[in-house]
């Protein structure tokens, strides 16, 4: 998804529509997640990680291969709305199957930050290759032959996916609580901790998405090639791979909240100075920092979210946490295109910015220990 994400805006923009049009575009990515992410964390929890998988494997590698064929606009779309649905499932039933393995709060730290470097690594991975491949792999730079071949490889990398974890055995199931009432998501946001958290993971959320838009957008006005732009993607999600490696170690010494906190204020600060960035390498600096501080998020998030949800909900949990950002990824990109093509990048960096550097406060209580994790 990584990959698609740079490499189908880029043909968009290449093949002349506007950055309204490719916010839209984006916006697909989270479309499908959005109403598939609570059926799927239900049914993750029905039946725990394999046979989700299978089923997102088949349609990621059907949707992208898609645009491999035909690289026109609609079938894009098509493709957008495949490859976010199937990642977004995966996501789920995976955080689902790591969260179980776990048998207490140090551990959760533990597997998650472990278990995040496979996004990291896969933000890198995506955007190089698939610029490499844009830039070099047809007759001239930028064809849409390279396009085609970027779309491919992108069809292969989810059987990849299967291989790998294929063999790996499920759990035991959580079963029901006795008399337990019937499911509703809503019954899980009236605990005040389950809603702040979904508050400042949104918020975290618009800040991966503004970079995601603006950086293609950005280089395109500026007229950087696809490698360049697949590389300053990549700069971000290797050092968000770095920090990640680094936080098994980190977490020991620092709560999940403060580092959530931190993450959230320096986010704000970073965003003021990005849009001023001159040059790829200074705007490659800048999403370093970015990565830096936002690869600590997640697993912190992740890790939190299972303190306080009872386990044989936590599918649902995280189908709910992944629904209300990619509620926020549909729209936030078509407002970015919207708002980018008004005022310029600049005013949007630093909206979510100020948003996110304010948000820092909620963030500091979000404290499981303070949190009723063991009601139903």
């Amino acid at each position: 998804m990584a990959g698609a994400r740079m490499a189908i805006p880029l043909l968009a923009l290449k093949q002349g529509f506007s950055p309204v049009a490719v916010g839209a575009l984006l916006a697909l990515f989270a479309l499908a997640p959005m109403f598939l992410a609570l059926p799927a964390g239900r049914y993750s929890d029905r039946r725990g990680l394999q046979k989700l998988m299978r089923v997102s494997v088949v349609i990621a590698a059907s949707g992208v291969l898609l645009s491999a064929v035909w690289p026109i606009f609609p079938v894009m779309c098509l493709s957008a709305l495949a490859v976010g649905g199937a990642t977004g499932m995966v996501l789920i039933a995976l955080q689902r199957h790591v969260g179980r393995m776990a048998t207490d709060p140090a551990a959760l730290k533990v597997a998650f930050s472990w278990l995040s470097l496979g996004p990291a690594v896969s933000n890198f991975v995506g955007p190089v290759a698939a610029g490499l491949l844009i830039d070099f792999a047809g007759p001239s730079a930028g064809d849409v032959v390279g396009f085609r071949w970027a779309f491919l490889l992108m069809a292969v990398f989810p059987l990849f996916t299967w291989f790998w974890v294929r063999q790996v055995p499920e759990l035991p199931l959580s079963p029901e609580l006795p008399n337990a009432q019937p499911r509703r998501a809503l019954d899980l946001l009236a605990e005040p901790m389950m809603r702040r958290l979904l508050g400042v993971n949104w918020l975290l959320a618009s800040c991966w998405d503004v970079h995601t838009f603006v950086v293609p957008v950005l280089g395109h006005e500026r007229g950087y090639s696809a490698s360049v732009v697949g590389s300053i993607l990549g700069a971000f999600a290797l050092a968000s791979a770095f920090i990640r490696v680094c936080l098994p170690f980190i977490s020991k010494h620092v709560k999940e909240h403060q580092i959530i906190t931190f993450a959230m204020a320096c986010t704000g600060v970073i965003f003021v100075f990005y849009p001023f960035m001159p040059t790829p390498w200074a705007m490659a600096a800048c999403s370093i920092l970015l990565g830096l501080v936002l690869g600590t998020v997640q697993p912190m998030i992740m890790s939190t979210l299972h303190q306080i949800t009872p386990p044989h909900r936590q599918g649902e949990a995280l189908g709910l946490r992944l629904m209300s950002i990619n509620a926020s990824s549909v729209l936030m990109p078509m407002l970015f295109g919207a708002a980018g093509a008004i005022a310029g990048v600049a005013p949007v960096f630093w909206v979510v910015g100020a948003a996110v550097g304010t948000g820092s406060r909620a963030a500091w209580f979000l404290r499981p220990g303070h949190a009723h994790a063991s009601k139903p």
